[in-house]
């Protein structure tokens, strides 16, 4: 499967060039085969830097050693890089052969490999058997329990000796690797921001790092989970994981569209399957959005919302005194909603969602990808989670052709806790300021 146009466009070029090569040894030999075509096809595109170029985009490549490898030095300590790859992957991203070369000789003995792709990989034997797989899906998000695993193995692997480094890659070297990049250099102390620039003022020309909003998001959520010891030197964070939390799906919302009367939708969460680290999405979830019209019975009803008054405990008990409080909102969207072209689904029955979520919506129901939004429910404040266009995960122009200037994706969900006793309520909004 290729990751770009520009890969297409790298395959179109090595068809032509295979062509060429086939004719010219066949021509002049009269008894090449194939196979010596190939080769000769390979030996030349790995010494030329057009096709990677290409490719590579605006990630920096670095010339060591007489190549020409989209790696990058993130600190002295974090290498990040594109897929190590062999045979006809070889011609477009960092030959592995290379890769190893400038390892051993930069590095020998002193590197770990990590690989984060879950569509490729290749045999640890190649750098040693210091490989470790923390695989998740392109232009996706991990799981938290996996940032962990990641960051405290850097951690562990750095702290054996003062020349060790980590290298990190995926697939391209940018999205993945950068989100897991900055979730070390957060647990290394600095903020999601400073952890974001960084990576991106290093690893492309054009100061776009880690650009995916999801991603980015997963930055933040890790930096809240962590917290450091007050003396400066005294050892890593201390990581607290957000107890898992369920959350009831009830309506999906996008508000100020144009140019369509439908869009579909898939809703899927990443699933533990026997203990594997990989989390592969399962469904749980799919329909279309469809434009409400002014007079829809079930959008007239006030919204309603639940609040929590005080803090929790030590123990994160409610206090005793705490009780929650109902607050009654006239439905202000009315204006809203009868004059934009918004569409509207609302589950039947709410649909329980749990951990790691992605939304995808869609032209139509089979392929037509417009854009999608992850996110994980332990950090949702109150029940209505709400993007813009710049929160979006690749929106393409298709998607950007039907998002007006005023356009807004709501979730809204039920109370944290579902079994409320206000539980109960006609069509309005319920959220609850305490989570």
């Amino acid at each position: 499967m290729f990751n770009s146009g520009i890969e297409i466009e790298g395959y179109y070029f090595i068809y032509q060039m295979g062509l060429q090569f086939a004719k010219q040894g066949l021509g002049k030999a009269g008894t090449s085969n194939l196979q010596h075509a190939q080769y000769s096809i390979i030996n030349y595109l790995t010494k030329s830097i057009y096709l990677r170029n290409l490719v590579s985009k605006h990630r920096r490549r670095m010339l060591v050693a007489g190549y020409d490898l989209d790696m990058t030095y993130i600190t002295d300590k974090l290498l990040a890089m594109s897929f190590p790859a062999e045979r006809m992957r070889a011609m477009y991203r960092n030959p592995l052969w290379q890769v190893k070369s400038v390892l051993d000789m930069r590095h020998g003995g002193h590197y770990k490999v990590y690989n984060l792709c879950i569509e490729e990989t290749y045999d640890p034997a190649h750098f040693h058997g210091r490989v470790e797989a923390c695989p998740f899906d392109d232009n996706h998000v991990p799981p938290l329990e996996l940032v962990k695993q990641f960051c405290e193995s850097v951690h562990s692997w750095l702290s054996q000796d003062p020349k060790n480094i980590a290298v990190v890659h995926c697939m391209a070297g940018k999205g993945r690797t950068g989100l897991m990049v900055c979730a070390y250099l957060v647990y290394s102390g600095m903020t999601a921001e400073e952890a974001l620039q960084l990576y991106a003022n290093k690893r492309t020309t054009n100061n776009e790092g880690v650009s995916i909003p999801s991603q980015r998001r997963y930055v933040a959520y890790w930096a809240s989970v962590l917290s450091f010891p007050k003396e400066i030197g005294s050892g890593p964070p201390v990581v607290s994981l957000p107890q898992s939390c369920s959350r009831e799906l009830r309506r999906i919302r996008l508000y100020d569209m144009v140019n369509t009367e439908s869009i579909f939708f898939v809703v899927s969460e990443l699933q533990e399957v026997n203990s594997q680290l990989y989390r592969p999405p399962g469904e749980v979830a799919k329909g279309c959005c469809r434009p409400i019209r002014e007079g829809d019975q079930k959008n007239k009803s006030p919204r309603y919302y639940i609040s929590f008054i005080g803090d929790a405990d030590e123990e994160g008990k409610k206090s005793e005194t705490e009780e929650p409080r109902v607050v009654v909102q006239m439905d202000t969207e009315r204006s809203i909603i009868d004059q934009k072209n918004c569409l509207d689904y609302s589950f039947n029955k709410p649909v329980e969602v749990k951990g790691d979520v992605r939304v995808i919506f869609y032209q139509k129901m089979i392929g037509g990808r417009l854009f999608y939004v992850c996110f994980n429910t332990a950090f949702i404040k109150n029940s209505l989670l709400q993007f813009s266009v710049r929160d979006l995960d690749k929106i393409g122009k298709k998607g950007q052709s039907i998002c007006g200037s005023t356009f807004c994706l709501e979730l809204l969900f039920g109370p944290a806790n579902s079994k409320s006793s206000y539980d109960n309520y006609d069509d309005g909004g319920l959220s609850d300021d305490s989570f």
